[in-house]
């Protein structure tokens, strides 16, 4: 979005008509992506916070009033509030880069709030005239002043001392001013070109198959969106810009697109293209019928679904070279992205080899470039690793990998606090240090910031079940599992979970036997609970064997693993008892 700075010389900000003259303006702005409740949303943040009445924004209140919950809302159990206002957040990004660059006035809903800023765009309104302050100042003597002389006598600044003085004081502010527009030009252009990026996709301009007009809009508005779904991804540089030839030849992937329309009958398709050699290594199709969706509907749906099929973070941009060794990069001009697909080979396959290899270049990659939040993030999560999964990549007892965690996480939060990334790192440091309020505090944030992260809507479902909030950590974590993200097994034990802690105990042996038994003891751990509760003995005694022989730390500190897990103590009894139904013997306090 544009910079929304106001020149020295403007009025401190917009006025109430102006303010709702621009809401009137987005809303009924074809390019405004928001659903009626959405728009609701704004409406009313916008009115209570003309009225005076912004201290009483909170999640309640909007929950009530907007959404029609009942006086029993739970903001923590219920994100919905959250959720909303992070599209608002979206949709108003989406406008003023399409639709509203020429805008006098910019409305945000900063993050961590539901108060919306109001601001002038940069340039507007017009500067006031030097004279026009001068007379102000010559009006505001008068005023002092005995106003017993007519008007065109008034003493005070028409000496020459008082004159000189004024114009010195409109000198020096249109210096400042200039130079703080310099200062913002100089910014801007910073902005546009960043000094590390990421991989480079080239929007091509999409072609379209059919002889009518309608064809050529969708294309063309299919694009716009893309490129504004992927702007928001911080791991890659957007490249849309078709007169700087120079910039699509040196990007990493082109992506292309064709649309053809058949009556009503509708069908886009994508391809990403890898420049280097030209394999395409993405492409697939959509179709859709403009009888019974909205063509902004479908132009939106489509770019989304393309969006995090290649730059998610288990998307093809990062799966391409996931069986090349992790390096961080030699070159000034690339970021620690490289990475990326060490990172997201580890997640699928998490084996001791694909923790240390991420873990090392990881940290040669923060070296390299400190600044990297995204990289910070991603270590602190290894570093976590070493602690919830030591006895699938065969770790010792050790705080120091929480410290580590802890340490990467801060410093990601201070580079970059509400990149999504970032929040889901400081959401599993605050879990497993033991801080569960803060964790889901963290979490809904960074879920209601981007909730189309499916490896974030996992973890953030995973962190909300083993909380408590069984019902809707459960919901997230299917969705997880749905789009086959993350390590073999690791939301089918989270499944598992959910099914026992509900009394399906059929349904937990299912999901159980799906995990990753034979890599992962934590696994087998959960399975033989769930045997213990359905008093099925022989299995559970073949369990158990493998625990004792494979995996002795683990049977001799099982209370301290399950509480690690398991914050709520009633959870962890109802754990507990289906091993004791097992035949296991479980001490009051875990061995040392």
């Amino acid at each position: 979005m544009r910079s929304a700075k106001v020149s020295a010389f403007s009025r401190l900000g917009p006025t109430a008509d102006e303010i709702c003259r621009q809401v009137e303006r987005i809303l009924t702005s074809e390019e405004f992506h928001a659903p009626k409740r959405g728009r609701s949303f704004l409406e009313f943040v916008v009115k209570e916070t003309l009225a005076g009445r912004s201290g009483f924004l909170k999640a309640f209140t909007i929950a009530n009033v907007v959404f029609g919950r009942e006086a029993s809302f739970d903001p923590q159990n219920d994100p919905v509030v959250r959720i909303e206002a992070g599209r608002i957040r979206k949709a108003l990004e989406r406008y003023y880069l399409v639709a509203g660059q020429e805008d006098d006035v910019v409305i945000t809903v900063p993050k961590g709030g539901y108060v919306p800023h109001f601001e002038y765009a940069r340039g507007a309104p017009a500067p006031l005239d030097p004279v026009e302050i001068l007379d102000r100042a010559h009006d505001a003597e008068y005023e002092a002043q005995d106003h017993s002389l007519p008007k065109t006598h008034r003493p005070g600044l028409v000496t020459l001392l008082g004159l000189g003085a004024a114009l010195a004081v409109v000198l020096a502010l249109f210096i400042l001013a200039l130079t703080h527009a310099l200062s913002w030009r100089d910014a801007s252009t910073a902005v546009v070109t960043p000094t590390r990026p990421g991989p480079k996709v080239f929007i091509e301009f999409f072609t379209e198959s059919s002889s009518a007009d309608a064809g050529l809009d969708i294309a063309r508005g299919l694009r716009d969106d893309i490129i504004g779904r992927l702007a928001q991804f911080d791991d890659i540089v957007v490249v849309a810009d078709p007169l700087r030839g120079e910039h699509g030849a040196s990007a990493d992937y082109a992506l292309q697109g064709n649309v053809q329309l058949d009556g009503s009958r509708l069908r886009a398709a994508a391809r990403l293209v890898r420049q280097s050699d030209g394999v395409v290594i993405w492409a697939d199709n959509f179709d859709a019928d403009l009888q019974t969706q909205n063509e902004l509907a479908i132009q939106g749906n489509v770019a989304r679904l393309i969006a995090d099929a290649i730059a998610q973070p288990y998307g093809v941009i990062f799966q391409t070279h996931t069986d090349k060794p992790a390096r961080p990069a030699q070159t000034g001009d690339q970021t620690a992205y490289i990475c990326m697909p060490a990172y997201t080979s580890y997640r699928q396959t998490m084996t001791a080899q694909s923790h240390s290899a991420v873990r090392e270049c990881l940290q040669q990659a923060t070296q390299r470039f400190p600044d990297d939040a995204v990289s910070w993030a991603l270590l602190s999560t290894v570093y976590l690793d070493e602690i919830r999964f030591r006895h699938a990549l065969g770790m010792s007892s050790s705080t120091l990998p929480l410290a580590l965690a802890n340490t990467a996480a801060e410093r990601a939060i201070s580079l970059a606090p509400g990149n999504p990334n970032v929040l889901q790192a400081q959401m599993l440091v605050n879990f497993f240090s033991g801080d569960i309020d803060e964790a889901l505090k963290v979490g809904t944030a960074a879920y209601a910031a981007d909730p189309d992260n499916v490896e974030l809507a996992g973890e953030y479902g995973f962190r909300l079940a083993m909380s408590g909030k069984w019902q809707s950590g459960c919901e997230l974590l299917s969705v997880a599992l749905n789009k086959g993200i993350g390590a073999r097994g690791y939301y089918e034990i989270g499944m598992a979970l959910c099914a026992f802690m509900k009394g399906d105990i059929e349904e937990a042996e299912q999901w159980s036997r799906r995990s990753d038994l034979d890599n992962n003891p934590m696994h087998r751990l959960v399975l033989l609970s769930i045997l213990g509760a359905a008093g099925k003995m022989g299995e559970a005694m073949q369990q158990k064997d493998w625990l004792n022989i494979h995996a002795p730390v683990l049977m001799a500190n099982i209370r301290q693993e399950v509480s690690l897990r398991l914050p709520r103590p009633e959870d962890q009894e109802r754990f507990l008892n289906g091993l004791r139904a097992a035949g296991l013997v479980i001490s009051a306090v875990s061995a040392r």
